[in-house]
């Protein structure tokens, strides 16, 4: 009888399994499918098909009781994310040129791209028309204008850090962790498919997904930091903190989350369980792996 009782919850896990990973699937084609509508802004370097396929794993694995339209915001704001960072940080030759891209972006998204905006600034437009049709987003478009805001200008920052050379404390890096859009991505996957609770509670969400979003930047500073020490990218170690001091704070950090959802946990377990995800996925992904593919200054 154990045997057997086994035996039917590892076919049933294993049917969980195939059901996510056909989510990924489909996701995976999606965003190949955007990506490819914006031609130059992703070159096959480092946008090459594992990334397209780690990018639909944490998004099909983050919420895999979700339709692949209901996961199709996260997706492609995730995929934004990538491209603007990379012309932040790989394309722009000056803090000035990284500024008017941000400056341009803003602008945008507040009253639509010029007729000869940029892709990205393209993307990021049609990715707000598209939250549009949502019926959250009336309400939380200030929200995610926000959150854009508070992304874009940390990525900004860093450039500023880079510059400056001064050591950066570890308060000061994590003040700057929207950089890495974690939150920005949250909201616009709430304004798709989140729940009456999750919209009237979207600053006690955003506290939880601050700190995640906190935990996820050191993770990738620690998994990626060879990396981005030759690329010459923000990373916690490279400002001067130690690998144990990092470590410490993602403890932490980790902790103060598991707090915070238990009161989101009894209101909406689906909004807490994505976010629970996310830490979760992203410490066992990282512990192999990286999102991006190569890029080109390497």
């Amino acid at each position: 009888m154990i045997a057997e009782h086994l035996a039917e919850q590892e076919t049933a896990l294993a049917a969980d399994l195939g059901r996510t990973c056909a989510l990924a699937t489909r996701c995976q084609r999606d965003l190949q499918t955007c990506a490819a509508a914006y031609g130059e802004l992703f070159p096959a370097r480092p946008f090459d098909p594992a990334f397209f396929a780690a990018l639909s794993m944490v998004t099909a694995f983050g919420s895999p009781w979700a339709s692949p339209d209901e996961l199709r915001a996260v997706g492609r704001a995730s995929l934004w994310i990538f491209a603007v960072d990379r012309l932040v940080d790989q394309v722009a030759g000056s803090r000035a040129e990284a500024e008017a891209l941000v400056a341009e972006c803003l602008a945008a998204a507040e009253t639509g791209p010029g007729g000869d905006a940029p892709a990205v600034v393209r993307f990021l437009t049609d990715l707000r028309d598209d939250l549009a049709t949502a019926p959250a987003f009336a309400a939380l478009r200030a929200v995610w204008l926000d959150r854009l805001g508070r992304t874009l200008r940390a990525m900004v920052r860093e450039w500023r850090w880079k510059e400056e050379g001064a050591p950066v404390s570890l308060d000061e890096y994590l003040d700057g962790a929207d950089g890495c859009g974690s939150s920005f991505v949250n909201v616009s996957h709430w304004i798709r498919t989140g729940d009456p609770w999750t919209v009237g509670h979207i600053d006690e969400l955003l506290r939880v997904g601050d700190e995640v979003q906190r935990y996820l930047r050191l993770l990738n500073d620690l998994a990626t930091r060879e990396r981005e020490r030759g690329q010459g990218d923000a990373n916690a170690l490279a400002f001067g903190a130690g690998a144990e001091e990092v470590t410490a704070r993602m403890n932490e950090i980790r902790g103060r989350c598991l707090t915070l959802l238990g009161p989101v946990r009894a209101r909406s377990p689906r909004a807490a369980a994505y976010l629970e995800r996310q830490i979760g996925f992203n410490t066992g992904f990282y512990g192999l792996v990286d999102y991006w593919g190569e890029l080109e200054r390497e």
